[in-house]
């Protein structure tokens, strides 16, 4: 996850943007957005620069709109990768931010979000998020879960996975190229007990589906049919409740 590739394209952070508010869940900092006494609850999980970033916002927006309660965990406790800062590069910055420090924090979200009601979670995971969702996977903590273009996942991940998955990926990606995508596909078309489906898209880099330039035409459409992607699968496989309206 130390390439180019993974530090491209940095989105400048907004603690106010979006429509929801920020709350404590599970001892962490998160944006949370939906409808307060809904069952279902969708966890967007982070690339190395936050829960800050506006695009993803924008999306726990929309995927809130679509009948979940969408929550976006601090992962970094306020401490995002910061590229220009010399002193802490990528590799010294993700000692502090290990895969297992990210599962365990998320179980403790997942356990709060039970508390308030929640009966069915879903997972969806960008770039270093995508790791922590395939751990969730492969513990069945979660009924679902979106991989988009995921860093660290390996072919034994794959292989453990217990729960319908998706993997969204990009044609240009470093961290997840082709030739991996394609043997994930392979992997989960024979776990026959798991749905399981793999998507490559083409011209597009690693990040594209939250770090797009708001006025790139051609990056916009891009991110948005994977934003669709992510969104059905979630409808299809863990949307099975109506949430209670008072």
């Amino acid at each position: 996850m130390s390439g180019p590739q993974c530090c491209g394209n940095r989105p400048t952070l907004d603690p106010s943007s979006g429509v929801g508010r920020v709350e404590q869940l599970g001892g962490l900092d998160a944006y949370v957005v939906g409808l307060r006494d809904s069952k279902l609850a969708i966890l967007l999980m982070a690339d190395i620069f936050g829960y800050e970033a506006p695009n993803l916002r924008k999306l726990a927006d929309k995927v809130a709109a679509a009948g979940f309660y969408v929550v976006v965990p601090d992962y970094f406790y306020g401490d995002p990768y910061t590229p220009e800062n010399p002193d802490r590069p990528l590799m010294v910055w993700l000692k502090d931010r290990g895969i297992d420090k990210g599962f365990e924090d998320t179980k403790r979200v997942i356990q709060a979000l039970k508390s308030k009601g929640i009966t069915t979670v879903g997972a969806a995971g960008f770039c270093w998020g995508a790791k922590v969702a395939v751990v969730l996977a492969k513990c069945e903590l979660v009924q679902a879960a979106v991989l988009l273009y995921p860093s660290l996942v390996t072919l034994d991940d794959i292989k453990g996975v217990k729960v319908p998955i998706a993997v969204l990926g990009a044609e240009i990606g470093q961290m997840s190229p082709p030739e991996l995508l394609k043997q994930f596909e392979e992997v989960l078309a024979a776990k026959s007990e798991i749905d399981g489906f793999v998507k490559i898209f083409p011209k597009v880099a690693h990040g594209w589906a939250v770090r797009y330039k708001v006025e790139d035409e051609a990056a916009v459409k891009s991110a948005e049919e994977a934003h669709s992607d992510m969104m059905q699968w979630f409808v299809k496989f863990a949307k099975k409740e109506k949430p209670h309206r008072t």
